[in-house]
């Protein structure tokens, strides 16, 4: 990474922080698998209902090995809170299938010691498990300073100009050549709250953005001044949460 992204990474994240704070953590970081499965049910939906799916599943089954037996029909019934049940269901089966055929049991400890583009490769070769589920595992899991790239993400940094990229893949790979230190966390957490608040897709509120003076959005809607009401559940750093 240039200085130049990384020193506008880090003026970006500190008007964020200003505006949204600090994002709050679990003290414990969940389970890697956990993580993994409530990334792949949190794909096209929204937080608080990929939260329901994933406790739908803590709660009907003692341990993912009970998965292996279970027919997927059985898994998507349980899921279909969340949409997309037959994808998300198909995800989840194959994955636990695979990485049990594997290495017969359904842990993710072997990542723990790989750097982080090998743990990448290593969770992207099962089926359903792409970069950005991957990525998460490796920050919301494993604490690492890695930041994923979601459709909000991809947008905003897109949009404000840190990078020029095409597709959320490629943005991921150009923020985390070298990511500021210590900061990835935040810096992915208010960015999503950003894109879902203020930069929306369509007729976004440029007149209150926090990060208006750093952005270099040619189209600022500088007329539209009403922030989207806060949404601070973060389905990612609430898989540890009971009901």
């Amino acid at each position: 990474m240039s200085s130049i992204i990384g020193n506008r990474i880090i003026k970006v994240n500190k008007l964020l922080v200003k505006q949204f704070g600090i994002p709050p953590r679990q003290k414990e970081l969940p389970d890697s698998v956990d993580m993994i499965i409530a990334t792949i049910l949190s794909q096209n939906t929204n937080d608080k209902n990929s939260y329901k799916a994933f406790q739908n599943l803590k709660k009907k089954y003692k341990s993912w090995n009970e998965l292996l037996k279970v027919r997927r029909t059985t898994i998507e019934k349980e899921i279909r809170v969340a949409g997309l049940g037959f994808q998300k269901s198909t995800a989840i089966k194959n994955f636990v299938k695979e990485i049990y055929l594997e290495r017969d049991i359904i842990s993710l400890s072997h990542i723990e010691n790989m750097d982080n583009n090998s743990a990448i490769l290593e969770l992207t070769k099962y089926k359903g498990v792409g970069v950005k589920t991957a990525s998460c595992v490796l920050l919301f899991a494993e604490g690492r300073n890695v930041c994923p790239v979601d459709t909000h993400v991809h947008r905003t940094v897109n949009r404000i100009g840190i990078v020029n990229t095409s597709t959320p893949d490629k943005t991921f790979a150009k923020l985390n050549k070298k990511f500021p230190l210590k900061i990835a966390h935040q810096f992915h957490t208010n960015f999503i709250r950003l894109g879902r608040e203020v930069c929306t897709p369509q007729k976004p509120s440029c007149g209150v953005c926090p990060v208006k003076i750093e952005c270099a959005f040619d189209d600022k809607n500088e007329f539209n001044s009403k922030m989207k009401k806060e949404r601070k559940f973060m389905l990612l750093d609430s898989v540890n949460l009971e009901n």
